[in-house]
């Protein structure tokens, strides 16, 4: 077994360990509300998300191809590989996604354990454009597309990932505002009745969105480290056995509940009544589904965030906490370069120990950084019996 090979299969198992990180940094986003209202029980909504988030996966491989072919410029224009990158089996780029994805690990545990609601999505990018760039520079990513269209991180991550979560509260707000106004002549245990109701379905293509793109990242990735050691070469397909593998692993790593971040998102931001929930759920749901369609690698943590806040704006008399809010803007601002730091740096790691050596190290550092963080996070222990105290 050659040293590339060997480090292939550490890409592999590093990324669909994101993956599962991705699944419990962001059941809040799905399900976080329906649990705040009552509407669903915390066991049973982190089941039907999971359930729903394996479904999800399935569906669609725009986003996955757009993290295989609009994230790190593997080839040039004329469609020859870059030699800096395939060499010797595809060993550097390997080494610059082994990097790439210890950012993004260690800052998903490291937000989970504070309960911070942080992209898990730019968190991967962010350490796939910082490793890249300390590989081969700036040309080494792929700002933007080819002549006029707008493709690349520009295109595909960065404009979705500022407009996405402005778009879902204007649509909650405005949502929420007309359903009290509807609703404004039925008593409240009758409306909150229905809404109950609601959002079990709601929440559900909630759930099957996630699924459709952040499942989708972690596929492209694995799909652009075989592609490096030479064991696929269509860029415009994803592997079965990849999208099986990835769809399993987000769904476990959802049935496990990210409980710090529900009760953040379910308690922190907004008092949510259960229309607020629909609104918020169904508003998210239609700005996700719609982004995985056209392959915008969004953050959905991001979309479910300005939802929630959009129902507290919309709904009269409602408290929206803003300081709450404000941690979580501040954790949204610095996961790109925080992330792009850390890939960085071990890429720096990897390369100065050099080959599969390097490779490992950084695997070692990932484990190691990630294994702290739990045992820390068991000295104040929460869990679906405690979520929304």
């Amino acid at each position: 077994m050659t040293p590339a090979l060997v480090l292939l299969i550490v890409v592999c198992v590093t990324a669909l360990a994101f993956d599962f990180t991705n699944g419990f940094h962001d059941t809040a986003n799905a399900m976080a509300a329906a649990i705040a209202t009552g509407a669903l029980k915390p066991r049973a909504a982190v089941t039907l998300c999971a359930s729903l988030d394996l479904v999800g996966a399935l569906i669609s491989v725009e986003v996955a191809i757009t993290v295989t072919n609009h994230v790190i410029r593997i080839q040039n224009s004329d469609g020859t590989p870059i030699p800096a990158l395939m060499a010797d089996g595809g060993m550097p780029l390997l080494q610059i996604l082994i990097s790439g994805l210890a950012g993004a690990v260690i800052w998903n545990v490291l937000t989970w354990l504070f309960g911070l609601p942080s992209s898990s999505s730019h968190a991967l990018f962010g350490g796939l454009v910082g490793a890249t760039i300390a590989a081969v520079g700036l040309d080494g990513v792929r700002w933007v597309g080819e002549g006029t269209h707008l493709d690349g991180v520009v295109g595909k991550v960065i404009l979705p990932a500022l407009a996405s979560p402005v778009i879902a509260c204007i649509v909650a707000a405005l949502s929420t505002r007309v359903i009290f106004k509807l609703m404004r002549n039925v008593q409240e245990k009758y409306r909150d009745g229905f809404f109950r109701k609601a959002q079990i379905g709601s929440a559900s293509m909630l759930a099957l969105s996630h699924g459709t793109n952040d499942a989708q990242k972690t596929m492209g990735v694995i799909t652009l480290a075989l592609i490096a050691s030479g064991s696929w070469t269509d860029t415009t397909a994803i592997p079965l056995w990849v999208k099986l593998s990835c769809a399993i692993a987000i769904a476990s790593g959802t049935f496990t509940g990210g409980w710090r971040i529900i009760r953040t998102m379910g308690k922190g931001l907004v008092e949510i009544a259960p229309p607020q929930g629909f609104a918020a759920e169904a508003s998210s749901a239609t700005v996700i589904l719609v982004s995985s369609q056209m392959g915008f690698a969004l953050s959905t943590t991001h979309v479910a965030t300005g939802s929630i806040l959009g129902t507290g704006l919309g709904r009269p008399g409602a408290t929206v906490r803003w300081s709450t809010a404000g941690r979580m803007g501040i954790a949204w601002l610095i996961t790109l370069p925080s992330s792009g730091a850390v890939g960085a740096l071990c890429w720096f790691i990897c390369h100065l120990v050099g080959g599969l050596a390097g490779g490992l190290t950084v695997f070692g550092l990932i484990v190691a950084a990630a294994g702290y963080i739990f045992l820390h996070s068991r000295r104040s222990k929460v869990s679906h019996h405690n979520v929304m105290e």
